[in-house]
């Protein structure tokens, strides 16, 4: 319980007198100050979490608000999912790297698309020239996906997929891959990323305006509600957020803030939270600062946790729960001394773990110079599968909960993320406040800050810009994008086109722009249209006719 006034005034006194007695102790100058976007004191004692009372605020794991995790057993029950992103060139080769991963003990597949998939264009589309295959694999049409997934047990295994403006296509495309393969899409499991709302405030890979952004993001939403129970129709990101530059309050705050702006979406459809709500999840970044990262885990799972509960009215405790992937920071990745890459990601990764999470991808030590290497994959699978398998932190629910520091930190960054709930209000919402720019402004100025720091020495980045060293380049594999494979892949493309029932598809395409002009739920007319061989590219077209597409109204 917490401390009654007469401990905490001679514990004050006693921290007044170590003050005096080590004023003069030896500190590198602006060291924290530099380090995180909070400053940090030297020491942590009760005083600095005077209204912290053990019985109240350090509450057990599994119950409201969930700062110490959504489990009761943590991952005593059950490890996080080791979900490694891959994706590059042919469905063909991704297919090939799945398979290499699932045998050496991932559970769960993580797919990278392409460009041109990502900004919904076929492969041949002249807007696509030189991109295909170069960031994730490439999918054109329905033959791609069930090459994609060809032997692989969807039904046994859950699915990401990081997708976002075309996000209700490709997942019709999975959804149907399934079904002819005879697995009924309510047994499919995964996560659709299918957050619009952080490609406008940093990623950049939109196509349509908000408005019908949202409109297909909750159309999504809905049909996972009515047909597909076991899947996750969105993981709000801030991953990207922070990758763009921002900082871990402004990851928190403007993922959370996202977060809301879907719900209020959902009831607006007319949808009851507690239908919806459980099936939202989150994706977050792992940087640098340790104890910082685990922080905000927690922090951000006591937010949602209240907002859900006492803002939106939500009865059932799943609609509480902040359940979230994470991913090691790519920004932090160096190209030089590229092996030191281990090493961080290791430390990322045991925050993650730490901060609870469901899901976990370890970058590997490579990504600065090229896709991963097996060699460099398996590695960082095998990152994990050491913090799970042998450094004992997974046998004790939240093993720095109460820790001064850690409780401080969260609280600290829990305030300031509700500073910016309050400053984004003020603009009347999300998607007002970005067509104002507010969030572009926000992490422009943060990245600013933090090249600075590096540039002028006040921050140290390994390798970087301390402790250089004249060092034999390390053997990297290049990956160089197979010419064959890209004209089999449009030598397939065109012949879906020669062969499929154009009739069918043009019949298809039309019901999908009527029901896109009207009210109605898009997904069963995505899904009819890509059983037909309709490609990415033409779905997407009739999207762009209806719906147009974005140009930011805001100049930095």
């Amino acid at each position: 319980m917490a401390a009654d006034g007469r401990d905490l005034e001679a514990l004050r006194r006693a921290e007044e007198q170590w003050r005096l007695e080590t004023a003069d102790a030896p500190e590198r100058p602006a060291l924290f100050e530099t380090l995180s976007a909070i400053p940090v004191d030297r020491l942590y004692t009760p005083i600095s979490v005077p209204d912290f009372d053990y019985l109240r605020d350090l509450n057990f794991p599994g119950r409201y608000p969930f700062t110490r995790g959504v489990h009761p057993t943590g991952y005593r029950g059950r490890l996080w999912t080791m979900r490694m992103f891959a994706g590059f060139g042919t469905a063909e080769e991704t297919n090939a790297r799945f398979k290499y991963l699932l045998e050496n003990g991932q559970t769960g597949l993580s797919v990278a698309f392409d460009m041109p998939t990502l900004y919904g264009f076929d492969t041949d589309d002249p807007r696509a020239r030189g991109e295909f295959g170069v960031c994730g694999v490439a999918v054109s049409s329905l033959a791609d996906m069930e090459i994609l997934f060809d032997g692989i047990p969807v039904d046994q295994i859950t699915t990401s997929m990081t997708i976002n403006g075309p996000a209700a296509v490709i997942w019709a495309m999975y959804i149907v891959a399934a079904e002819k393969r005879g697995i009924p899409r309510h047994v499919l499991g995964g996560t659709l990323q299918n957050d619009i709302l952080k490609e406008y405030i940093a990623q950049n890979e939109y196509i349509f305006p908000p408005g019908p952004s949202m409109r297909l993001v909750v159309d999504t939403i809905e049909f996972s509600v009515r047909e597909m129970p076991r899947w996750n129709p969105i993981s709000i990101s801030g991953y990207h957020i922070r990758e763009a530059g921002s900082t871990a309050v402004q990851e928190l705050a403007f993922t959370l803030a996202d977060g809301f702006a879907y719900v209020d979406a959902c009831l607006e459809r007319g949808l009851k939270v507690d239908e919806f709500a459980p099936r939202l999840s989150f994706f977050f970044n792992v940087h640098n600062d340790f104890f910082e990262e685990i922080a905000k885990f927690r922090a951000a799972r006591r937010i949602w946790a209240r907002e859900l509960r006492e803002r939106y009215g939500a009865q059932n405790p799943r609609s509480w729960w902040l359940r979230f992937h994470a991913q090691t920071a790519g920004c932090t990745l160096t190209a030089q001394q590229p092996e030191v890459n281990i090493a961080r990601v290791a430390i990322q990764a045991l925050a993650a773990v730490l901060g609870g999470c469901q899901s976990l991808h370890t970058n590997s030590m490579d990504e600065a110079w090229a896709l991963p290497s097996e060699k460099a994959a398996r590695i960082a699978l095998r990152t994990q599968q050491v913090i799970a398998y042998e450094t004992g932190v997974t046998n004790t629910v939240d093993p720095l909960g109460g820790s001064y520091y850690v409780e401080w930190l969260t609280n600290e960054l829990e305030r300031q993320a509700y500073d910016y709930f309050a400053r984004i209000r003020e603009y009347g919402g999300v998607i007002p406040a970005i067509e104002a720019g507010f969030f572009h402004r926000e992490i422009l100025d943060a990245a600013e800050r933090y090249q600075r720091d590096v540039e002028e020495g006040r921050r140290i980045v390994v390798g970087v810009n301390a402790f250089q060293v004249e060092e034999d380049r390390l053997e990297i594999p290049i990956l160089r994008v197979d010419k064959a494979g890209e004209a089999r892949h449009l030598e397939r493309l065109n012949r879906i086109r020669r062969e499929r029932d154009n009739e069918a598809v043009s019949v298809k395409l039309k019901a999908l722009e009527e029901a896109a002009r009207g009210r109605e739920n898009l997904m069963p007319f995505i899904i009819d249209a890509v059983r037909a061989y309709a490609t990415l590219g033409e779905v997407c077209g009739v999207f762009r006719r209806v719906f147009g597409e974005w140009q930011p109204p805001y100049v930095l």
